[in-house]
């Protein structure tokens, strides 16, 4: 026991030897909280809980998948992918569904991969057998080969003209110009498991998932008011799941999900 002379923190105390390895330690835990490149927390909105992924691109690399180019078969799953990554000494970081599909298990509008259009922009409109797809605007969102990302509706993304490295067509929009989309109804009815994504600034990608049903109304307000994006797309529904490396799965439920076509990834950078 210290005496009434030797008040100092035990800690002070600690022969040298000791207090390097703490002070690594201690160090380290803290560029580690610093330097994570993907983010997920959960948060809560309106009294339902989100899980929210923000990826920095200018430290990680954000990918599309849809199909093993060893053999050519769709993943079809988050762990598929996750399974041929490690077959390549890959670790998955973070992965979640693209945008909406047709019956034919194909992306329904544009789907580009690593500068390869697969998928034409589909600027059809109306379609009742498209769902979700046809409440207009519809949008897409990017990766340019510059590395930044951007949310904009399929209209302005045609006029654009830019060529992109990796995009995922969907929709509806739900926030287009700091503005909700406006044939969301406040208290709507329709409650599905929901997945969206933003660019809150060009290399700051934030992709989000409920927990539970919600409408489209508070899916849109959550990247509005609370993830403060000026442009977010909706992603998919019912379907939708992401997984974060050392948490798991979030979304809907497993025995919801069905087969994607299109997979966003980030997988850890290779060592050296």
């Amino acid at each position: 026991m210290p005496t009434s002379h030797d008040r100092r923190p035990l800690l002070r105390r600690l022969p040298w030897p000791l207090l390097v390895p703490l002070a690594l330690l201690g160090g380290l835990a803290g560029c580690d909280r610093q330097a994570r490149a993907v983010d997920s927390t959960e948060q809560v909105f309106e009294g339902q809980n989100f899980r929210v992924v923000s990826v920095d691109l200018r430290r990680e690399t954000l990918s599309l998948h849809w199909k093993d180019p060893d053999n050519g078969e769709p993943y079809g799953t988050i762990n598929a992918l996750r399974q041929w990554g490690m077959s390549h000494g890959r670790r998955m970081l973070f992965a979640a569904n693209a945008g909406i599909y047709d019956r034919q298990n194909a992306p329904l509008g544009l789907y580009v991969e690593n500068g390869k259009t697969v998928v034409p922009l589909n600027l059809a409109h109306g379609n009742p057998a498209s769902g979700n797809f046809s409440l207009l605007p519809n949008g897409v969102f990017a990766v340019y080969p510059d590395g930044h990302a951007a949310v904009r509706t399929s209209a302005d993304f045609k006029a654009d003209h830019k060529p992109v490295q990796w995009a995922s067509q969907s929709g509806p929009m739900l926030v287009i110009d700091g503005k909700l989309n406006d044939q969301f109804i406040d208290d709507s009815n329709s409650l599905k498991w929901r997945s969206g994504v933003c660019a809150k600034s060009p290399h700051h990608v934030v992709f989000a998932v409920s927990e539970a049903p919600v409408n489209f109304h508070t899916f849109a307000r959550l990247f509005k008011e609370e993830l403060g994006c000026r442009d977010a797309l909706y992603l998919d529904g019912t379907i939708s799941q992401f997984y974060v490396d050392g948490e798991g799965y979030a979304g809907a439920p497993t025995f919801m999900v069905k087969p994607y076509a299109g997979i966003f990834a980030v997988f850890a950078q290779p060592t050296p």
